[in-house]
């Protein structure tokens, strides 16, 4: 109980939780906890989606749409959110320890740099630590997929409003920007840097930064490289 209990502080302690549990290597429950959260949040998504439109869009996208009987596309229809139940539950089951693992890869990477020694299994908990607030997130996100109806994939992306997304009037573009500064990922970002820096001696406020440039890094691969690089693909391709 202790065990479960130590970690679950962090949320609410992150100071002194965040250096006892690294400290004392509490990676296993956050990581389980992650695991249940992302996998009920894949589920929830896939019992309430209406994947109709989805579906329809996408085969009038790859012009399958016209050669379909309407027995096939109630098939595809009805099939969509069984793909999407095993993907959900792939994506809590295997991705989420194995982008875990790589997070503490790369804090192990950031400690060699900065010359900072520290064991392994230290980073593995400051990583694990850091993705709470994430799963916290697929808690909420279940809560609220289960008391809707029926769910789009454009009111998935607004159902727990938590980032700058939800100002009005932004270009596409600007909104992809806008929702990387998402309430959970910058929660995130502090205790990754406060794991790090119970990790490795540290100072807290360097660590802390150290964090936010990661995130930045990422926010700019993710939220505007690829998309530009995909972006660019469909340009040529027309």
């Amino acid at each position: 109980m202790i065990s479960l209990a130590q970690p679950a502080r962090v949320l609410l302690d992150p100071l002194d939780a965040t250096r006892v549990a690294v400290e004392a290597h509490r990676w296993v429950w956050p990581l389980l906890l992650l695991v249940l959260c992302v996998s009920a949040s894949g589920t929830a998504f896939s019992l309430r989606w209406d994947a109709s439109a989805s579906v329809v869009q996408q085969l009038q996208m790859t012009g399958q749409l016209e050669r379909m009987t309407e027995s096939e596309l109630s098939e595809e229809i009805q099939s969509a959110p069984r793909k999407a139940l095993i993907l959900g539950l792939l994506k809590g089951v295997l991705l989420m320890p194995l982008q875990t693992l790589v997070l503490a890869a790369l804090l192990w990477v950031c400690a060699w740099l900065f010359d900072r020694s520290a064991p392994f299994g230290r980073l593995l908990s400051a990583a694990a630590l850091a993705m709470l607030p994430i799963a916290l997130y697929h808690l909420v996100f279940t809560i609220c997929a289960f008391a809707q109806p029926s769910l789009s994939e454009a009111r998935v992306q607004d159902l727990v409003p938590s980032s700058l997304a939800v100002l009005e009037g932004l270009s596409p573009k600007m909104e992809r920007v806008m929702r990387a500064v998402d309430f959970f990922n910058l929660w995130s970002v502090v205790l990754l840097g406060l794991g790090f820096s119970a990790a490795t001696g540290m100072s807290r406020a360097r660590a802390v930064v150290l964090g936010c440039v990661l995130y930045m890094m990422f926010i700019g691969v993710v939220f505007v490289g690829l998309p530009g690089i995909a972006a660019a693909k469909m340009g040529g391709a027309a």
